[in-house]
C-alpha cells in the first residue's frame, strides 16, 4: 500500500483540517523546491560572473583606448619628424645641387682662364682630381640618405676650395699683363640710355617701402647692347631670381661688375671679354617695370656706388 502523510492544520478557533499527501508527492515537491533552489543559485552566480565579465571588458577597453592613444600620439611625432627630416634633405638637396652648378662653373671657367693665360697644364688641369693626401683617419659610420646627403656636401665644399685656390693662382698670374688702371671699370654699359635710378636709398618700384638699390638702373630701348664696362672674364652667365638674364665679370684686382634683366645673352662662363664687348640684350626679365639695365660695381665683395665708374658727359 502507498504510504500517506497527513498534515493537520490546527487554528485558533474553527475546525481542524487535515491534509493528506502521498510519499511520491511530496518527493516530487521536494526536488522542486531543491530544483528551485538550485536554478536560483544558479541565475545568481551567473549574473555575479556576467557583471564580472562587464567590468573586464570595460577595463580592457580602456587599456585599448589609452593604447590607442599612446599609438596616435607617436604616430604624429613620428609624422611631425619625418616632415622635418625631408623639409632638411630637401633643403640639402637643393644647396648640394647649387653646389654642383657653381663646381661646373668653376671647372670651365678655370680650364678657360688656364688656356688664355697660357698656363702649364700639368700644373692646372681641371679636368683632373687636384693632388692632395695624408694619414688615413677613422670614418664615422654613415648611414642613411641624410648622411650620404652631408658627406656630398662636406666633398663639395673641400672641391670648391681647392678650385677657389687656383683660380686665384690664376688671377694673380694674369694681373701680372694688366694694371688696376685697365681692370677698373671705366665704361658706359650700354649703348645709349639714361639714368633712371640711382645707387642707395629709394622707394621700391613695387612696394613703396624704402630699399636699399645696390646698383644703378640705366633705361634704354628693348634690345639695345649691353656692353663690358672693362676687360675681364665672364663668371656668370644665366638666369637668377630677380634679375632675370644677368651676367657677372670678373676684372680682376677685385673689381667686378653685373649686368641685369637682359632680354637675351651674348657670352657664356669663361669667356673673355674686352672693353665695349657685347654682353647681351637689353630687356625687362626679372623683377622690373620695364627695359633697362641694373648695373652694379663690386669691389673684393663689396657694393660700390657704379657712379662713380661711369664716364662724364
Amino acid at each position: 500500500m502507498m504510504r500517506k502523510f497527513s498534515l493537520m492544520i490546527v487554528p485558533e478557533s474553527g475546525q481542524i483540517r487535515r491534509l493528506s499527501v502521498s510519499r511520491s508527492t511530496l518527493v516530487s515537491a521536494s526536488l522542486m523546491v531543491l530544483a528551485l533552489m538550485f536554478f536560483g543559485v544558479w541565475g545568481i552566480y551567473s549574473s555575479y560572473k556576467a557583471e564580472q565579465f562587464s567590468m573586464t571588458l570595460e577595463q580592457t577597453r580602456h587599456a585599448l583606448d589609452h593604447a590607442q592613444s599612446r599609438y596616435d600620439i607617436q604616430l604624429a611625432t613620428w609624422q611631425d619628424k619625418t616632415a622635418a627630416s625631408q623639409k632638411k634633405l630637401a633643403v640639402y638637396a637643393r644647396a648640394l645641387g647649387q653646389m654642383q652648378a657653381r663646381l661646373s662653373r668653376l671647372d670651365a671657367l678655370g680650364s678657360k682662364l688656364a688656356e688664355v693665360a697660357a698656363l702649364d697644364k700639368s700644373e692646372f688641369d681641371f679636368g683632373v682630381q687636384p693632388a692632395f693626401g695624408g694619414p688615413r683617419q677613422d670614418q664615422p659610420d654613415f648611414t642613411g640618405l641624410e648622411a650620404g646627403v652631408n658627406e656630398g656636401l662636406q666633398y663639395l665644399d673641400g672641391r670648391l676650395e681647392q678650385l677657389d685656390t687656383q683660380l686665384a693662382a690664376i688671377d694673380y698670374m694674369l694681373e701680372n699683363d694688366r694694371t688696376v688702371a685697365q681692370a677698373k671699370p671705366h665704361a658706359w654699359p650700354t649703348e645709349g640710355g639714361w639714368l633712371s635710378s640711382n645707387y642707395g636709398l629709394r622707394a621700391d618700384p613695387f612696394t613703396g617701402q624704402p630699399a636699399h638699390h645696390y646698383g644703378v638702373d640705366i633705361a634704354n630701348r628693348f634690345a639695345a647692347p649691353v656692353l663690358a664696362a672693362s676687360r675681364g672674364v665672364v663668371t656668370f652667365a644665366g638666369k637668377m631670381k630677380d634679375f632675370g638674364y644677368m651676367v657677372d665679370v670678373d676684372h680682376g684686382y677685385g673689381y667686378k661688375t653685373r649686368y641685369g634683366h637682359m632680354s637675351s645673352l651674348a657670352v657664356k662662363v669663361g669667356d673673355v671679354v674686352d672693353d665695349n664687348q657685347l654682353l647681351g640684350r637689353i630687356g625687362s626679365s626679372g623683377r622690373s617695370t620695364g627695359p633697362h639695365l641694373h648695373y652694379e660695381v663690386h669691389l673684393h665683395g663689396n657694393h660700390i656706388n657704379p657712379a662713380t665708374f661711369l664716364p662724364r658727359g
